[in-house]
Parts: C-alpha cells; structure tokens; sequence
C-alpha cells in the first residue's frame, strides 16, 4: 500500500474505499487483487499500540466464509497464528433455577472448528502487511467533505481539497457511515439501551476451546470466548444502567461477579495484564438499501446487529465475498459502478442480513423479557432444540458459512 500525500488535488483510481478498519482493508486487498486500483480514505493515522504484547480486548469470532476469503487473499497464513484460538463447542445457558442448555460441536457439524477467536489487532496487522504488498492501493489521509454522484463515476472531495474520483465508492466507515449519509439512504435504528463490556482474563481451569454464552435476563448476555492458553475473553451485553455500575468497577470486582456463572467451567477468573477495559454501546441499524448511484455499502455500514451471535463482521466478510462476485461475473459493457451490477450485489445479501438481523433482534426480545412464562418457554424451547440433531446441524450450517 503506498501512501500519497493529501497536496495532490486530484486522485483517480477505479474504486474509492472510505474506511480504515479490517473491512475496509479486506475490501481494498480484494478488489486489488481482482485487477482494481484502489484509494483508500483513512483519517490520520491513530497513535501506535504501546504494548503489543498485551491481549486486545477486542476479538473476533470468525467463521468458514471469513476463513475462506481471508486465505484466498494470502491473509490468513500471515496471521500470528500463536494468538488464534480454535473454537470447538459453544454452550449456550438459559436463566433461571431451570435454566436452558443448547451446545454446538464441530465433531457433529463435521467440521474440524466452529470458529476462530482472532484479535482486532492480529488481524488489522496481517491485512496492512499484505496490503503493503498490493501496488494497485494508495492510501489518502484526510477528512472526507462531500461525495458527488454522476452518470459514469463518484467524487469525494477532502476538507483539503483533494477530489477521489472513481468509479465506484465503497462505503466500509462503519455503524455511522458517512457514506451512508451522503446517499440519503435511510435507516431502521434501535437502541438496545445495552453496552458490550470487553476484557480479558485468564482463569484456573483450561477452556478446552469453548465457548461458554449466558442468558441472564434482567443482566444481560455474557459470553466468555476462548483465547490462546488458559485466557478468555468477555463480551458482556448489559443494560445501560448495569454496563455503567460496571465500568466503575475493578476488573478484580467484574472477575467475582462472573464466578457466579463461570466458576464451574473456568475456575476462578484473573485480569490479564495490563488490564483494559471498553465499553461499546449497541444498536440495531437497518439501512432501506446497501446501493446507491456507484456506491456500495460493507460491514457496519451495511448492517449493524446485536453481538449476541458474535457473526457481525462475518456479515461483513460476507459483502465483500458477494461484491467480488457481483464484479467478477458483470457484462464486459458494465462499469463496476453500474447500477444492475451492484442491484445483483444488493440482491445477493439480502437473505442473509435479513436473517441474522431477524435472529439477533428477535433473540435479544425474547430473551431481554423478563415474565415468568416466557422464561420458562424459552428455556424449555432451549432444551428441546438441544435434543433435535437434525435442526441443530442446519443451524450450525448457516452459522458456519456453509
């Protein structure tokens, strides 16, 4: 990826990317690698990790589809393999004194791993070495201003000056995308007035690659996620009003109170070193469409859906999987940015989204409630399913990308 400096006042490429996160770049070294220029729209490069040694908090929990796209891009194999944990069950709890048991395995999903558990900062690392690699990305620092759709190509014009023009804009600037609203695309939003509490511990008893996921209610949702070693990592979905109690509390102080559900499984938990800690609100966002005139919207942009299933930037991987074929296989007479081709991208992502949107939303409903008959069914509804090979294995199917 070569750098280019913000004086020039005029860049043109083939596709213009706004977004600088693992998306964005995956999109870039996709679209290169499929013959395209590209220019990449970063704002300033943020400060440098100062211990890179440290566990990031922020993790991913990748399926086949990211794993396919990711090795067929020469991603994967670059990634620190010694910090990817394999998942090979996931177990998934009710609430409640009869509480629900639902648990996935690879063994009779006949495949070798459910998932892979990889850190932001693994994967963003791996990207940018393959991306220094990839002669047709240049990178534009700088703040994007207005973006001008014509009949044949797009332009974004920088806070500087400087004019992208290109013929088609990917849209990979996350939940808020500015993209997004330069397009006057409109959008369904929730707020589950909830926050992804993240951090990292190590616990006294080994994991044995599971994933361990509580349905609490009136708490929340708390998965603990394998990582390397005897370490996990937790994503606690909790009410605003707990998420901010917590917060203000020690990592020793959260450690104690997920004994009450880990301790069984785990052993007693202990904050990595150096501790950290974020806190990441949670929205349901729904745009009416993810095209527009020589736009195409990926990841967030595209989609923002509750963490409960953990698969929303598998969502993401899964764009760019579909825009790469809907290029690959358009008209020699159509430019990239021609409307029935990204109308066949569009299509193309349609049932998925929706069905994941569906799930998470419905799932985070169901479970959020806290009336004793509805506790009840869905504990019950747990346990049935659990005992049901043959749905189970289809619900595995899709989850896995398969």
């Amino acid at each position: 990826m070569n750098p280019s400096s913000t004086s020039s006042t005029a860049v043109r490429s083939d596709v213009c990317i706004v977004g600088n996160g693992a998306i964005a770049k995956t999109a870039a070294l996709g679209l290169a690698q499929a013959g395209y220029s590209v220019t990449m729209l970063a704002p300033p490069a943020r400060p440098a990790v100062p211990d890179e040694s440290s566990w990031d908090v922020r993790v991913y929990a990748l399926n086949r589809t990211a794993h396919t796209l990711l090795s067929k891009l020469k991603v994967w194999g670059a990634l620190d393999a010694a910090r990817v944990a394999p998942v090979d069950t996931m177990q998934v709890n009710g609430d409640g004194k009869d509480a629900g048991l639902l648990a996935f395995d690879a063994f009779s999903a006949h495949v070798g791993t459910l998932a892979w558990i990889i850190e932001d900062r693994n994967l963003n690392q791996a990207l940018d070495a393959a991306l220094r690699f990839a002669p047709k990305v240049q990178l534009v620092q700088g703040r994007a201003a207005c973006l001008t759709q014509g009949p044949d190509d797009a332009s974004v014009r920088l806070e500087d000056g400087t004019v992208i023009t290109s013929a088609l804009v990917v849209g990979a600037d996350g939940a808020q995308s500015w993209v997004r609203a330069q397009c006057d695309i409109n959008v369904d939003y929730r707020a589950y007035h909830q926050k992804a509490i993240v951090a990292n511990f190590a616990c006294t008893k080994p994991h044995h690659g599971v994933a361990h996921q509580w349905f609490t209610g009136a708490e929340g949702i708390i998965a603990l996620l394998p990582l390397p070693g005897e370490r996990v990592s937790l994503v606690w979905s909790a009410p605003d009003v707990l998420a901010d109690t917590l917060m203000n509390e020690s990592l020793g102080e959260l450690a104690i109170r997920l004994a009450v559900y880990a301790e069984t499984d785990l052993g007693a938990l202990k904050p990595l070193l150096p501790e950290a800690v974020k806190a990441v609100p949670l929205t349901l966002v729904r745009p009416h469409t993810i095209v527009a005139p020589q736009v195409a919207l990926v990841g967030d942009a595209a989609h923002a859906v509750h963490p409960l299933a953990g698969h929303g930037m598998n969502l993401g991987f899964g764009d760019i999987d579909a825009l790469l074929a809907a290029l690959a296989a358009r008209e020699g007479q159509r430019a990239i940015g021609d409307a029935r081709v990204l109308a066949r991208y569009a299509r193309a992502r349609k049932e998925e989204v929706l069905l994941m949107q569906v799930a998470t939303d419905g799932l985070e409903r169901l479970f959020g409630a806290n009336l004793e008959p509805l506790r009840l069914a869905r504990n019950l509804g747990m346990n049935v399913l659990n005992h049901l090979p043959m749905l189970k294995r289809r619900l595995m199917a899709h989850a896995l990308g398969k």
